[in-house]
């Protein structure tokens, strides 16, 4: 069987710092309230005319990957898209990408998983690849989360949290054994749906409805999170799939040389941290520059981590997510 392994990588944030400070003057907060909540400084933002959208950014990030890659778009045989916030409610950002990228007619895939969307679609394209049936394949995870909050002091704590930006990475086959992705990890549990949500417009609750109701407080559309309730769970399910992972390739947590959690929440990756006694230099975190960038934070932060020279060949690099749905998930990687 073929192995998949990272050929490149590549991010894009857009160029508009918005800092706690500049919150405040819209949104009664400060950048001591969000900083001791998340552990976010700033983040980048969409600015309109700016000519940036959720695609647009993964093709920049694409972009950049395909060139550290050293493979031309042409050998690209699937683009697998993950994001929350598509341009259009449909279609989906990938075949936006296959347009935009002048690539042939390969197929494109969209993920809506969220804050796990990334290590779901990183799971798809291993799955492809280990079968045989494509040689390279191109993911994106992208969010422009800017476009659809709600900036007032009703919605502060959910809109100081969320950035915009995109980051992508191409899968290549292999034939060298012990490297590469060597497993991935999926869960849900939808029991908890609502708990992180954004309900409408929906083909279950559309535009006239919500027009009729003309609601005042829990606007649907707008995104609810129950902080609390998702904090107490995403730290269980973090380490529950990170040791899934581990004990499935016969590891423990002295063999991790990288942690890329999701950029949920800076607390989180503390937390979870402190529980597989991991190191800073063992951790990458860059939430305190770009909030929570839900598909695109992983890749982001992956990029990031590599391009510091923080991943080394032979390293194992685990990537864990836990967000809406509820999902989660792990990828165990050797680089």
């Amino acid at each position: 069987m073929y192995t998949s392994k990272i050929s490149g990588l590549g991010y894009y944030v857009p160029e508009n710092v918005v800092t706690n400070d500049d919150l405040s003057k819209i949104i009664d907060t400060n950048d001591a309230w969000i900083q001791e909540r998340t552990g976010i400084k700033e983040r980048r933002h969409i600015k309109k005319g700016d000519g940036n959208s959720t695609s647009i950014m993964g093709v920049k990030a694409a972009k950049i990957a395909l060139e550290r890659a050293n493979i031309p778009s042409d050998d690209i045989e699937l683009i697998i898209f993950a994001t929350l916030s598509p341009d259009m409610y449909f279609p989906g950002g990938g075949v936006r990408v296959q347009d935009m990228m002048n690539m042939s007619t390969i197929p494109a895939l969209d993920i809506r998983n969220q804050c796990s969307g990334f290590v779901y679609a990183i799971s798809v394209a291993d799955q492809f690849i280990k079968t045989g049936m494509y040689k390279n394949i191109l993911v994106i995870g992208s969010e422009n989360h800017s476009g659809g909050l709600d900036m007032t002091t009703r919605g502060r704590g959910v809109s100081v949290i969320f950035g915009d930006g995109a980051g992508a990475a191409v899968l290549t086959r292999s034939e060298e054994e012990g490297k590469g992705i060597l497993s991935t990890h999926l869960h849900s549990e939808g029991a908890h749906a609502k708990e992180l949500s954004l309900e409408g417009p929906s083909t279950e609750y559309w535009v006239p409805e919500i027009i009729a109701e003309n609601p005042k407080d829990n606007i649907p559309y707008y995104p609810y999170m129950n902080g609390q309730f998702v904090f107490k769970n995403a730290v269980v399910r973090f380490s529950e799939v990170i040791n899934e992972g581990l004990q499935a390739n016969n590891l423990t947590a002295t063999d991790i040389n990288m942690l890329i959690p999701h950029q949920a929440n800076l607390r989180i990756s503390q937390f979870v941290q402190k529980q597989f006694r991991l190191s800073d230099d063992q951790v990458y975190n860059n939430i305190q520059k770009y909030g929570n960038t839900t598909a695109a934070s992983i890749p982001i932060a992956l990029t990031e981590a590599w391009e510091e020279g923080k991943i080394k060949e032979g390293d194992i690099v685990v990537l864990a997510a836990f967000g809406s749905g509820f999902t989660w998930g792990s990828a165990i990687i050797r680089w």
